[in-house]
Order: C-alpha cells, then sequence, then structure tokens
C-alpha cells in the first residue's frame, strides 16, 4: 500500500506515458475489467502512443464491460495484449475518436473488424466495403455496418497504413458502397417505381473527387430518364421519389445517429429546381443558364450509384461544357469573387480559426487548383482529374505550377487537411473549426506526431502550413509566367508560349503578347534586380489582374521601374514594406491620371509604402503645403524657377491624393475598401483645395518679388468661388476665383490697377506654361459681369457695382466666396461687403425665387452637350450635382440670414445644417446628400480613369468597367453601376422639383 502523501509507482509510470488525469487512470487500471492486464508493460506502452492515452484507456474499459460474458471479455484482453497490429489498431482508434468508442460500446463484438490484417484489408475499395455493407436491410442496421466499416478506415488512418489521400479515397469508397445500399433499400421499398426510372446517382464535391472528409455532406446530382415505354412525367416522379428517400436513409437520425446529410442543392436551380432531371433538360440548363461556379463544381463529377450508363453518357455530355468555361467573360474575376465572398460570410469570431474556408485553408488551395485547372485542361487532358492533389501534382509535371510551389501546397494540404481529419474525427461531427481548449489541441497534436509540446507544436505548423498557402495560393497563377519568360532552369518544364498567353487571357489581359514582353524586360536574367522582380512579380500580376486593365498596370509598372531600377531603395522599398507594392499594383492599374502623375516625378513612390507610422498618403494641411511652397519659392531664381517648383509640389501632392483615394476605393488585403463614400469625397474635395490655394499663394509670392521686390503697388486678394471656395475641387476642376485690389497710401489707382492687372496675368501665364506638370487654369467669369467686366477690380468698385448693379445670381454665386490667397485683411473686408448679399436680410423675394428657377430651367435646356444622355449627365442631368447645389442655395439664399448653419461654403455641410433647422426633412436630405456623392464620385473617377476631365460616364467599355470598380462594383457589373446612378438621380430629381421648384 502507497504511503500517504506519496504518489504509487503506477501514477508516476502514467505520468511518464503520456495520461493527463493519472488518478483516473489509475482507478480504471485497478477495476475488476482490466485487472487480468493492469500490470502488463505492453499495455502501458501502446496507450501511451496514442493521440489520448486517458480517452483511450476509458474507451478499453467500457468496451470490455460491454462484452457478453467473461469468456469474451478475456478473448479482447488476450487479444489485445497478444497481437500487436489489433493493439496498436484498436488503442489507436480509442484514443482518437469518442464518438467511435461509443459505437463499440453499444456494438462491443464490431471490434473484431479490426483483428484482419490480410493484404486486401490494407487498402480497401468500393467492392469491400460493398461486402461489408451487404447485409444491411434498413436504416439502422446500415449505420451499423457503415461505422463498423469506418473503424476500419480509421484504424489504419490513426496508425499510420494509410496516408490522407489514401484515408480521403477510402471515405469516399464508403460514401460510394453507402449511396448504393441506401438506394437499393429504397428501390426494395418501392419496386413500382424502380420499374419505371432510370436513376443516375452523380457524386460532387469530395466525393466526387475522391477526397471525402469523416464527416461532410455528400454532394449530389440525379439524373433521371424513363424505362423503354415508360411515361416520362410518371418516370421522373418515381426517381424523385426514390432519390428523396434514399437520402432520407441517409441523412434521418435513428436510434444509431446519422452516417452523414445527402445535399443536392449543386444541381441545377439549386434547392428552387427539380430534384431530378432528365440528360437533355440537365444539357439544355448547362448550355444556356449555368454561372462559372457550377461549371467548377462539375470538375469533380462522377457516377457512383444507380444506374452507372447513364450517369456515364452524363459526365461525357456535359465535360466539353466544362472545359470552355474558361472562355467565360470574367471567368477568372467570377471564380475569385467567389472565393472572396466565401471569406467574408465566415463569422469574425470564427476567422482565425477557420481551417476549411478561412484566409490560407483547404479552399484557397482548392479554388486555385481549379481554376487552373479550367484554364489550362481545355488543351491538356491529363489535368482532368477531380482530386486536388493528383490534379496538383498534374499541373507541376506540366509546368503550369513550379514544381517547388507545388510540393510545398501539397505539403501544407496534406497537413491541414489531416488536422481536419483528426478534429471530424473525434466526435465524428462537421466541422471545420480549429478547437481553443487545451485538453483538444493536445489530442490532434499527437495524432499527428507531435510529442514533445503537442499544443504549441501543433499552433505553429498550423499557422505556418497556413501562411505557406496564403503566400503561394496568388502567386500559383503568375510564377509560372515568368519562368516561361526568365528561362533560368532549362531542364524544368514551363508553360508554353501559348498556354502562357492563354493562362493571361484567362486572367484578364487583352494583349498577352505585350505582356510577356514586359515580363520576359522586367525578369530576365541573373542580376538582383531581376531577382528581386521574380520575386515580386507573381503577386503584383495577380493585382493588376483585379483591376479593369490589368494591360495599363504591367506597362506602367514596367515604366516605372524602367525609371527607377538603378535607384537603391525603390525594388527594396516594395520588396520589404509591406503595404508598398500592393498600393503600386492598385495606383498603376486605376486609370490614367495617377500613372501619368507618377511617370513625371517617380520618386513619388516612396509615398506608397509604410514609412513615417504608414502615413505617406496622408493629406497635408494646407498650411504645411502653403510653407513648403514658399519656402521653395523664396529659394528660386526668377519667378519662372520658382512657379515651376510650386507646380512640382502640386503635382506630387495631386499624386498623393489620387493614390490615397484609389487605395481606400478598391481597399487592400489587409485594410477593406472605405464604406464612406462621403468621406472619400470631403477628403478629395479638401485636399485639392488645400493644394490649389497654397500653389496660387505661392504663385502669387513669386510674381509679386519678381517684378516688384517686397510690396506690390496695391494690396490684392484672391477669393475662392464655386467648388473652389465650397472646398470641393475635383481632380480636373479649374481654379474659379475673383480678384480684388485695394491701392496703397499714395499710390496712384491707374498705376495700382495695372500692377494688379499684370499680376493676374502673369500668374495665368505661369501656371498654364507647358510642362511635365499639369496646368492650373485659372476661371475668373464669376466676375461682375462676368467675361464683359474687368478682370480685377477694386474694393471700393466692388461695393458700387454690388450695391447698383448686381443680380440674384451673382448673389447666389457669392454663397461660395471664400479668401484663398494674399491680402487676408482686404479678403476679410470683401467677404463682410458679399455677405448680405449672400444671406439678404427676410431672405429673397417672390421674383428673386422666380428668376432663379427661370434660370435653372434655362441651363438645363440649353447647356447640356448635344447628344449626351441627360440622365447620366452627373452636372447638369436630372438629380445631378446642379440640381443639389441650386436646391441647397436656394435654401441658404432664403434663410442663411436666420440660420447661421446655412452660412456655409460648403454644400453638404449647408445641406445638413438645412436639415438640422427643420427646413428639410431628414429623409430628403438623406437623398439629396447621396446624390451629391455619388456624382462627385463618378466625376472624380472619370478624371482618374480617363486622365482628363468628363460630366458622364465614359464609352469605352474597359474605361466604364474602370469606373465601376473605383466605385466599388465587380468585374461584370457596370449595367448595374449605371442602374444605381440612374435610381439615385432619379430620387434626388424628385426631391428637386419639391423643394426647389415647388411641384
Amino acid at each position: 500500500m502507497t504511503a500517504p502523501g506519496r504518489r504509487s509507482s503506477t501514477f508516476t509510470r502514467l505520468l511518464r506515458h503520456g495520461f493527463t488525469d493519472p488518478s483516473a487512470a489509475e482507478r480504471l487500471l485497478e477495476g475488476v475489467e482490466l485487472a487480468p492486464i493492469r500490470n502488463d508493460p505492453v499495455l502501458l506502452e501502446a496507450l501511451g502512443a496514442t493521440a489520448d492515452p486517458d480517452l483511450a484507456l476509458h474507451g478499453l474499459a467500457r468496451l470490455v464491460e460491454a462484452q457478453p460474458d467473461p469468456v469474451a471479455q478475456r478473448q479482447l484482453l488476450d487479444t489485445v495484449i497478444a497481437a500487436k497490429p489489433l493493439r496498436d489498431r484498436l488503442l489507436g482508434v480509442l484514443g482518437a475518436s469518442a464518438a467511435l468508442a461509443d459505437h463499440l460500446a453499444r456494438h462491443p463484438s464490431d471490434w473484431q473488424a479490426l483483428v484482419m490484417y490480410e493484404p486486401r484489408d490494407l487498402h480497401p475499395e468500393v467492392e469491400e466495403f460493398e461486402q461489408g455493407l451487404a447485409d444491411a436491410t434498413d436504416p439502422v442496421s446500415l449505420r451499423v455496418a457503415y461505422r463498423r466499416c469506418l473503424l476500419s478506415i480509421a484504424a489504419r488512418d490513426v496508425c499510420g497504413t494509410a496516408d490522407l489521400a489514401q484515408t480521403a479515397a477510402e471515405l469516399a469508397d464508403l460514401a460510394t458502397a453507402t449511396l448504393r445500399a441506401a438506394l437499393a433499400i429504397a428501390r426494395a421499398a418501392a419496386p413500382e417505381d424502380a420499374a419505371l426510372c432510370r436513376l443516375a446517382v452523380i457524386a460532387m464535391g469530395k466525393c466526387g473527387g475522391h477526397e471525402l472528409n469523416y464527416v461532410s455532406d455528400v454532394d449530389v446530382i440525379f439524373v433521371g430518364e424513363a424505362m423503354d415505354g415508360a411515361d416520362e412525367g410518371k418516370a421522373l416522379r418515381s426517381a424523385t421519389k426514390l432519390a428523396s428517400h434514399m437520402m432520407r436513409i441517409c441523412s434521418e437520425t435513428t436510434v444509431e445517429g446519422s452516417i452523414w446529410p445527402v445535399d443536392a442543392n449543386l444541381r441545377p436551380e439549386g434547392r428552387n429546381g427539380p430534384l431530378v432531371r432528365t440528360l437533355s433538360s440537365h444539357l439544355a440548363y448547362y448550355q444556356r443558364w449555368a454561372k462559372t461556379w457550377e461549371f467548377q463544381a462539375l470538375l469533380k463529377a462522377r457516377p457512383v450509384a444507380g444506374d452507372i450508363e447513364l450517369g456515364e453518357e452524363y459526365v461525357a455530355a456535359l465535360e466539353p461544357l466544362v472545359w470552355k468555361a474558361a472562355e467565360r467573360e470574367n471567368f477568372v474575376a467570377d471564380v475569385q469573387k467567389m472565393r472572396r465572398r466565401v471569406v467574408e460570410n465566415i463569422p469574425v469570431a470564427e476567422l482565425d480559426r477557420q481551417l476549411k474556408l478561412g484566409p490560407g485553408g483547404l479552399r484557397d488551395v482548392e479554388f486555385a487548383v481549379q481554376l487552373l485547372q479550367l484554364v489550362h485542361g481545355r488543351d491538356d487532358a491529363s489535368l482532368r482529374s477531380g482530386t486536388t492533389l493528383d490534379a496538383l501534382q498534374a499541373l507541376a509535371a506540366g509546368g503550369y505550377v513550379g514544381r517547388a510551389d507545388a510540393a510545398q501546397l501539397d505539403d501544407a494540404y496534406r497537413f491541414l487537411r489531416s488536422m481536419e481529419h483528426r478534429i471530424q474525427l473525434y466526435r465524428l461531427r462537421r466541422t471545420h473549426l480549429v478547437p481553443e481548449d487545451d485538453a483538444d489541441l493536445r489530442r490532434i497534436g499527437r495524432s499527428l506526431g507531435l510529442r514533445v509540446d503537442a499544443v504549441a507544436e501543433l499552433n505553429r505548423e498550423w499557422r505556418r502550413h497556413a501562411s505557406v498557402v496564403r503566400r503561394l495560393h496568388e502567386k500559383l497563377f503568375y510564377r509560372p509566367l515568368l519562368d516561361a519568360v526568365a528561362q533560368l532552369a532549362p531542364e524544368e518544364a514551363r508553360l508554353s508560349a501559348g498556354a502562357a498567353r492563354e493562362r493571361l487571357v484567362a486572367l484578364g489581359y487583352a494583349d498577352p503578347a505585350s505582356a510577356l514582353r514586359h515580363l520576359e524586360a522586367l525578369a530576365s536574367g541573373v542580376t538582383r534586380k531581376a531577382a528581386i522582380q521574380r520575386t515580386l512579380l507573381p503577386v503584383l500580376l495577380g493585382w493588376f489582374a483585379d483591376s479593369a486593365d490589368p494591360d495599363a498596370g504591367l506597362l506602367n509598372f514596367r515604366k516605372v521601374s524602367d525609371a527607377l531600377g538603378k535607384t537603391p531603395w525603390y525594388l527594396r522599398l516594395l520588396r520589404d514594406e509591406g503595404a508598398a507594392a500592393e498600393n503600386l499594383a492598385r495606383v498603376l492599374s486605376a486609370g490614367r491620371l495617377a500613372p501619368d502623375l507618377l511617370m513625371r516625378a517617380p520618386e513619388a513612390v516612396a509615398l506608397l509604402g509604410d514609412g513615417d507610422g504608414g502615413t505617406g498618403l496622408e493629406p497635408r494641411s494646407r498650411a504645411h503645403l502653403e510653407q513648403e511652397i514658399l519656402a521653395a519659392v523664396g529659394r528660386a531664381d526668377g519667378a519662372t524657377q520658382a512657379v515651376t517648383a510650386a507646380r512640382g509640389v502640386r503635382r506630387r501632392e495631386l499624386f498623393r491624393t489620387a493614390a490615397a483615394d484609389i487605395i481606400d476605393s478598391y481597399g487592400t488585403e489587409t485594410k477593406p475598401a472605405e464604406a464612406d463614400q462621403g468621406a472619400l469625397v470631403d477628403r478629395v474635395g479638401a485636399a485639392v483645395s488645400d493644394l490649389t490655394a497654397a500653389t496660387l499663394a505661392g504663385t502669387l509670392r513669386a510674381v509679386v518679388r519678381d517684378l516688384w521686390g517686397d510690396t506690390l503697388p496695391t494690396r490684392f486678394a484672391i477669393i475662392g468661388m464655386g467648388r473652389f471656395g465650397g472646398h470641393e475641387l475635383g481632380y480636373g476642376s479649374d481654379a474659379d476665383v475673383v480678384f480684388v485690389h485695394e491701392p496703397r497710401d499714395d499710390v496712384d489707382d491707374q498705376e495700382a490697377a495695372a500692377a494688379a492687372n499684370r499680376v493676374v496675368s502673369e500668374m495665368r501665364r505661369l501656371l498654364q506654361i507647358p510642362s511635365a506638370d499639369p496646368p492650373l487654369l485659372i476661371d475668373a467669369d464669376l466676375r461682375p459681369e462676368g467675361k464683359s467686366g474687368p478682370l480685377v477690380r477694386t474694393l471700393n468698385s466692388y461695393e458700387a457695382y454690388y450695391r447698383r448693379w448686381s443680380l440674384v445670381w451673382e448673389s447666389q454665386a457669392l454663397l461660395r466666396a471664400e479668401v484663398v490667397a494674399g491680402d487676408e485683411d482686404l479678403g476679410r473686408r470683401f467677404i463682410e461687403l458679399v455677405d448680405p448679399l449672400r444671406y439678404p436680410a427676410e431672405g429673397l423675394g417672390e421674383d428673386a425665387v422666380r428668376e432663379i428657377r427661370r434660370l435653372k430651367a434655362r441651363m438645363e435646356s440649353e447647356r447640356l452637350p448635344r447628344g449626351s444622355d441627360p440622365k447620366l449627365h452627373t452636372k447638369l442631368g436630372p438629380g445631378g450635382l446642379s440640381d443639389v447645389e441650386w436646391t441647397v442655395q436656394l435654401l441658404q439664399l432664403q434663410h442663411g440670414w436666420a440660420e447661421p448653419g446655412l452660412r456655409t461654403t460648403r454644400t453638404r455641410e449647408a445641406l445638413a445644417a438645412a436639415c438640422a433647422a427643420g427646413l428639410i426633412p431628414g429623409e430628403e436630405a438623406a437623398i439629396l446628400d447621396e446624390a451629391w456623392v455619388l456624382a462627385t464620385r463618378v466625376r472624380n473617377a472619370v478624371m482618374l480613369v480617363r486622365g482628363r476631365a468628363g460630366d458622364t460616364f465614359p464609352s469605352d467599355s474597359r474605361e466604364l468597367a474602370a469606373v465601376g470598380r473605383y466605385l466599388g462594383y465587380e468585374p461584370g457589373h457596370v449595367g448595374d453601376m449605371l442602374d444605381a446612378y440612374r435610381r439615385t438621380a432619379r430620387r434626388a430629381r424628385s426631391v428637386v422639383e419639391e423643394l426647389f421648384y415647388g411641384a
């Protein structure tokens, strides 16, 4: 007897053999059931080798106890001790699966299914499993027989006599035998239905691919035909009854549980379509209506039960359609979008534990392999395997995937699938979530051979393999393209030129020959530069392909690389700073404006990196911009050089703003697209307006210094008008301004006026000199008397004009007036002068309101460009910018005198203030705001995409698709974008009719 406070030698031995609860294990060993073998060293060694020694011992004790008599108990224990194959198999299963331990406790003689150890027992196929299920005549007996067969599969799996691929194939073969047995039971229950029809069961998904899990839905499609002489309608109804009964036999829960759900939702029209169709009906659907993912699913179609001949006819009829799927428009985009949708639908709490669907999970490998099969399987029949690992091997053998990449993916896939098997085997429940409990993780780790620190090792290996998959699954498509052009290892199989072009076309490249030339120029050779490019390009090509114009992205990347290739920091930035490469890919493939700005000064690529805490793309304040520009002007030699420096800063900052806008609109792998469209518009408007103001301030300083030294003979201020004054400038906007001056003391009025006009003339000239930098056009047409009036007036002249001659449209224009540059005191006094005009006491009279409405109606009828679609014109069309702005401005003119919140130059601020003041209902304000934001976004998109301003959607299909991508629409959905714009504008116009026209 053990002394109190001391551990027994058995307790110590149990700890040494991996038991986590040695006290409970000791009690089990001291029980009557295990008394004959409790001291046998072989038993403890065998238990210690299992995934969970405590679970294995508990299961063994239950199994012995469940034996019908002492003789049976003794036979079991003797066999366990004497026969190592049985001992390893039985204890291995008991230590890995509580569910199979429960089955053995209910059916204590089934342990004898593990005794056989003949060559044919090592890797059974469908025929052997059919023999194992032969005695099943009802759902209950079928479940018992199924579990008995499953015992032998699990035993081979946990003992290592079958690898992952063999185990998955055996599970698929057992499923095949089970479906056949279930269909036989259904036929026997309804012989009259069986006599009327031919019914084929087509396995899909993992069962069809011969790579099933322990617990998984078994995906099927049913094909039915009438027997000779039978009515087709009656035959299909009979086939439907048989199919439904077969599904229930497998799926329903009985006293022995269920087997697995049979899922027929991959059939044409899904759950809304008929369960059984004729072959001709299937063919008609796939020829006319099927979506891309349905052809992808058919990769794994395999006849498994029922009328095999009919099933083979089905596969033969549909196979040509499967291998034409890659020719469909937006094929790759559709497949990748479906993958993204799967990830997006994972609950956030589960994302990090998803073994199958999460980033770096099993589905990433499967999708990548299937996509490459569909692209290249058209011309290479060796790729047409439904089994993921076989297909991956074939892709590597044909040079469609790099051998090293394929080997890493194969290794990762096997590990992740093995993890999935062990997780499911424990309770025989369908799950793909990695458990959080350490005891579960320890059992899984030990079952995979990780014995030192099972939990830590398992987590480390899992994350490593997931990282490999995440890193490779995009590169998989593109790296062989580089191998094809670089030709660094002649003995390696590689893509032929035709296959490379074929892949580029499938990925959205319109000019594959040019794309291959660019790749060759970038990646060929043995230099360090070429080696880094070969590392970067597989990922970059994927990001280019995710845009509307991959060809432009690749061409622009080549141009930037040619310009910066010799600088030491460029490729290092892209390689080492996580965000830089993806940001650059997004910017280069989103349209013309940003790449054009970048090409003029490629060193601006540095803004795209993670440096400065990731703030490279944050907009800079007006004060900061003005300080930099004025400093550059101060260092320059002459006005021309000074303004050139100011325009250079403007170009760089326009690129910064455009790049941030594109990246925020597209999103990145680590940061989703900005959901608040209004915030995007406000950021661009504020950034471009501040930049324009700073540029004007610098230009004014340069001109004054060059012509007059430190002091201009007259005080001079620039007043921003229109979208400039409203902080709403777009990329292609002119700078709407008016100029005001006031002669200094002792300066003649004529001399002051001449100086002021000389300043304006010189500023306009310098800002429009043809150069590498975009011009800044100054538009002063909103001045009194418009183009007919003097370009510059004194403050007194403005006061006299407005007192005597001012028209209502000028009061409306002055709502946007804001000082942007020059003499601040003069600017402030100008604003004080115009405030009573733009916010008239007691509001507008009826005549003024009628005049504004008349002007608006005239503008709509006369200024809309001929031939354009009014419903898609973002500025002058119904529900466009003009509609919203004139409505808001009318409210400002009427109520600004009484509501301080309306005294703002910004449209959205004024609209919010009008809503807060109760002048417009919240719902209607939201409709106008949405329309204004969308129209502004479209105009920004057009400028980004085309490189020139426009007020309507592009007619070119690629440009239209690029606008769609900027606005958040996936490839192939430009119709949805145009419909959404029309719908938004139509709703806004209804509000305008009511609020502005009083309709």
